[in-house]
């Protein structure tokens, strides 16, 4: 996987720890430490999520090694549509995070905003080596990071993000990546 490649996978990851970081900070008036705190969690989280999914990957590829790319299209597929349903679906979730600062809290809202990085990461087992694995978490790590502070100074700013198109976006780009994949290990791109 190229580092532009990489790059758009974490920011297509990352907008759901863009909209909660400016969510929270937007209803809580958190300060900029409690900020930085939330980017640090949200960026660890969502770096050690797909890094636990490559390891299962990674285990898993000798077993699957002949549909290892069918694997990789249907997970970032099923990602990706679900986060186009989201974008599109008429209800608007109402996002509550109303118990007060502390560190647990942040770790469950990384833990939520993370959960589809883990799926990607078994995708990225199956067809990456442990070391690209590692450059690339690395990458979804930081990108975070720096975006959920983005999210904190916006959130800060009470200034808007377009969610739905955001959602949308990154689900675009997941399945994107998927059909990429595929069709490289099939020889047609």
């Amino acid at each position: 996987m190229s580092f532009w490649e990489a790059f758009i996978l974490a920011l297509a990851l990352c907008v759901d720890s863009l909209v909660v970081s400016a969510t929270e900070a937007f209803r809580s008036r958190m300060g900029w430490r409690q900020g930085l705190l939330m980017a640090l969690v949200f960026g660890l989280c969502q770096g050690l999520f797909p890094l636990l999914g490559a390891l299962i990957g990674d285990a898993s590829r000798a077993f699957i090694e002949a549909v290892d790319h069918w694997v990789a299209f249907g997970l970032l597929a099923l990602i990706g549509g679900k986060m186009i349903f989201d974008g599109v679906k008429n209800t608007e979730e109402p996002k509550n995070f109303n118990f007060q600062f502390s560190i647990f809290k942040y770790f469950l809202l990384g833990v939520a905003t993370s959960i589809d990085a883990f799926a990607v990461g078994i995708g990225l087992g199956l067809q990456e080596r442990l070391l690209a694995v590692l450059y690339i978490v690395s990458l979804i790590g930081l990108v975070t990071l720096l975006v959920s502070l983005l999210g904190v100074y916006l959130g800060k700013r009470n200034i808007p993000i377009p969610e739905r198109a955001a959602a949308i976006t990154a689900g675009l780009v997941l399945i994107a990546l998927g059909v990429k994949i595929l069709l490289d290990h099939l020889g047609i791109f």
